[in-house]
């Protein structure tokens, strides 16, 4: 069973077949997923009130004690006994993660203790598998030398994983807000212009905007929470900053430091960094429409025109060969 289990695996055409299977069921569940999607604005909201309400008690015991109560979910209890136990907070922990782990919309220690867990996990699973695959079930003549290469190479991208899952996650989650940015100013400008408070405006803005992007109404409804309950400000518009790191939301938020600094009006800030956001989402597209017959160029070489020559120079090639 075993030997005919490692034939198939060495099989070319078996391991053609895998393959071709892989990608279209992961075509498959590409084009499916947006239908099989459910809308989870609801329930993102709703955790992101339970971080607001957390956000409060933990300002209350600050301001009652003078100390800091740790209020946030506990992770996992194995993944929490490993990383105590190889102390790989001491080891693998770094700021850095944290404020990556933030923007991509993970909140508290358990994420933390999870990200640290598999920076552990990964590359010993990807080291172990491939030793296995290579000197076990891979029958070719390779040196030792390449095939210990091959190993270390798993290992590095075992490393590597947790922050490419991470960086995906970032990037999703900055499109995501990049894109509804605008219309959010927009809104926030007409809130501002009716007489709201700033406060209010964000939290207005957070209940219209999260049918467009709810990674962006769940930071301004924790904005909403921290220009409420934090003692600076400041501080709010700087953790706003910090957790989205765009360009646009970092000058918006300058901008409405300054305006509260100094007295500015608060309407006539906002419409202007609402133009220059909106500008910025226009020269974007621009950029991104004239590069587009650049990436178009190699597409075409390797599938469209071979098929035209096949379509053009077809029927005149089985002729000549009917005739002779």
């Amino acid at each position: 069973m075993i030997g005919l289990l490692i034939d198939k695996l060495l099989d070319p055409r078996f391991l053609v077949m895998i393959l071709a299977a892989v990608a279209a069921t992961a075509t498959v569940l590409t084009l499916a997923m947006p239908l099989l999607a459910g809308d989870n604005l609801g329930q993102r909201m709703n955790a992101v009130a339970i971080e607001r309400e957390k956000l409060r008690q933990r300002e209350r015991e600050r301001m009652v004690r003078g100390d800091r109560t740790s209020l946030r979910q506990s992770p996992r209890q194995y993944m929490k006994t490993v990383v105590e136990g190889f102390n790989l907070t001491e080891w693998l922990g770094q700021e850095a993660a944290r404020a990556k782990l933030i923007q991509a919309g993970y909140r508290g220690q358990s994420p933390y203790v999870m990200f640290l867990f598999f920076r552990l996990i990964m590359p010993l699973i990807l080291l172990f598998g491939s030793v296995f695959y290579v000197f076990v079930l891979l029958h070719m003549e390779l040196s030792p030398l390449l095939k210990i290469g091959i190993c270390l190479a798993a290992t590095y991208l075992g490393m590597q994983l947790p922050y490419i899952f991470l960086k995906n996650k970032i990037q999703h989650r900055q499109l995501s807000i990049r894109r509804a940015f605008p219309d959010a100013l927009d809104l926030l400008l007409i809130c501002v212009e009716s007489g709201m408070s700033i406060e209010t405006a964000f939290r207005r803005v957070s209940l219209e905007i999260g049918t467009q992007s709810v990674a962006l109404a769940e930071e301004l409804t924790l904005t909403t929470a921290e220009l409420s309950y934090l003692p600076d400000r400041r501080q709010a518009y700087e953790n706003l900053a910090m957790r989205t790191d765009l360009e646009g939301v970092k000058s918006v938020c300058l901008a409405l430091q300054q305006a509260e600094r100094y007295g500015t009006p608060m309407a006539q800030t906002l419409r202007v960094m609402a133009q220059e956001n909106r500008d910025m989402r226009m020269s974007e597209a621009e950029k991104r429409a004239a590069a587009l017959p650049p990436k178009l160029t190699v597409p075409m070489i390797v599938f469209f025109l071979p098929v035209l020559f096949v379509v053009i120079l077809g029927p005149a090639v089985l002729k000549v060969m009917a005739l002779h």
